[in-house]
């Protein structure tokens, strides 16, 4: 099985550019088209599509209104699996300096991940993450907000 994930975009050549960069994978050229570019591995692509696809999609009815505020809302996100926490730092790096920015991290999770959660040029989450801790770095208990 292979995994496709991909992201609505008000402009798919910056989004691209910006996650070819930051996952320092190429362009699918195969799957390029008039209104979609991908970066893709063996096991996964991860795609942007123009606004164009919502009514090819027939979900013209989930289109965000144009006039609303620049940061869509999270219903979903994509982790990129890193081989090892230096690769996360690293990653974290490469995004902000192709105009991502850092919402949380990099950080240790209680479940023994260092982690870090983004967000790219058009304000779209994910995380990069990588099994393993920084050598001094522990796993924090787990932190529940308090039941109202």
């Amino acid at each position: 099985m292979k995994l496709l994930h991909n992201f609505f975009c008000r402009d798919i050549e910056a989004m691209s550019r910006f996650y070819q960069a930051v996952l320092e994978l190429p362009e699918d050229a195969a799957s390029r088209s008039p209104i979609y570019r991908a970066v893709a591995t063996p096991q996964f692509q991860f795609g942007f599509h123009a606004s164009a696809a919502y009514d090819l999609l027939q979900l013209s009815e989930r289109k965000p209104d144009d006039t609303r505020a620049l940061r869509p809302e999270t219903t979903g996100y994509p982790t990129f699996m890193l081989d090892t926490p230096a690769a996360v730092d690293a990653a974290v790096q490469r995004a902000l300096a192709h105009g991502g920015h850092c919402i949380k991290g990099p950080y240790a999770t209680y479940y023994g991940e260092w982690q870090a959660v983004m967000a790219d040029l058009e304000e779209h989450v994910f995380r990069f993450s990588a099994l393993g801790l920084p050598a001094g770095v522990s796993a924090p208990a787990l932190q529940l907000p308090a039941a109202p």
